[in-house]
């Protein structure tokens, strides 16, 4: 760090062996690319120290909070998950539209039973490791949290309610005489939505820029990510990655945690209620 022009001052442990403090006075990118990559397995997060505890959380939901793509999943059961996970690996990158995107996607899951929603969400959608304990601790200590899913509501209210998120967001697929229509409800919850998301209840709760975290994976992600007080790619596609100005790619969404200076003494266990 001395080396890039940021001299560092006394470090200290957040959590002895797992996560550390090092102040400095300047430059803030000079510092992160003098640490980022420099230790393997070890993220790096550079930021202002005033602020850092943060009073909302928005977040993504597919490959963020939960550990897979629910519309991938759902796919599978109707025979056509290669082709689907296809198209949402292109849109996650940033090569397709994503209404356009998903608008196909669900026109091929036309005439799929709606109770392969049920099954599905049962069978295949597991929490991302710390996403609970995440989210409760940063309610406990009094901020707002939202997920904003570009996938479904089926699948979004059950997951947010698990985690202990404030609401949520997301897309509402059409069914029709027990099967999926092949559509989805107008308007779409894309980039747009989850940029305004932010911007909403940020100006609802009267908060700072930099008293606010956003989290997600894709390049939908993007928007929301670059207008946070720390926006953060999680183990997310290379363009999100790149764009970012904090991203986690080792260690799980507790690591969000001591981004905040929040030590493993204070979370709150997922196991309790909020």
């Amino acid at each position: 760090m001395a080396g890039a022009g940021c001299e560092p001052d006394q470090w200290v442990w957040i959590d002895e062996g797992d996560a550390a403090d090092i102040p400095f006075a300047s430059a803030m990118e000079a510092a992160r690319s003098a640490l980022e990559g420099a230790f393997a397995g070890v993220d790096v997060v550079v930021q202002p120290s005033g602020g850092r505890e943060k009073r909302l959380l928005v977040a993504d939901m597919d490959s963020t909070m939960i550990t897979v793509e629910c519309i991938d999943e759902l796919a599978d059961y109707a025979g056509i998950k290669p082709q689907i996970a296809e198209i949402t690996e292109a849109a996650m990158r940033g090569e397709l539209d994503f209404a356009a995107a998903l608008d196909a996607r669900v026109a091929l899951l036309k005439g799929l039973d709606a109770a392969a929603i049920e099954r599905c969400r049962n069978e295949r959608v597991r929490l991302m490791p710390g996403a609970s304990t995440l989210v409760r601790t940063m309610r406990a200590r009094g901020a707002t949290t939202i997920l904003v899913s570009g996938g479904f509501t089926a699948f979004a209210e059950p997951v947010a309610a698990e985690i202990g998120f404030d609401r949520a967001i997301a897309n509402r697929l059409d069914v029709a005489d027990g099967q999926l229509a092949g559509t989805v409800a107008k308007p779409i919850v894309d980039s747009a939505t989850k940029e305004q998301t932010l911007r909403a209840a940020r100006a609802d709760l009267n908060l700072p820029d930099d008293s606010t975290l956003a989290v997600g994976d894709g390049a939908n992600d993007l928007a929301m990510i670059n207008i946070a007080g720390l926006g953060v790619a999680y183990h997310a596609k290379p363009v999100v990655a790149a764009a970012a100005a904090a991203r986690i790619d080792h260690n799980d969404l507790t690591s969000l945690l001591w981004a905040q200076g929040i030590a493993r003494s204070q979370w709150v266990d997922s196991t309790r209620s909020v």
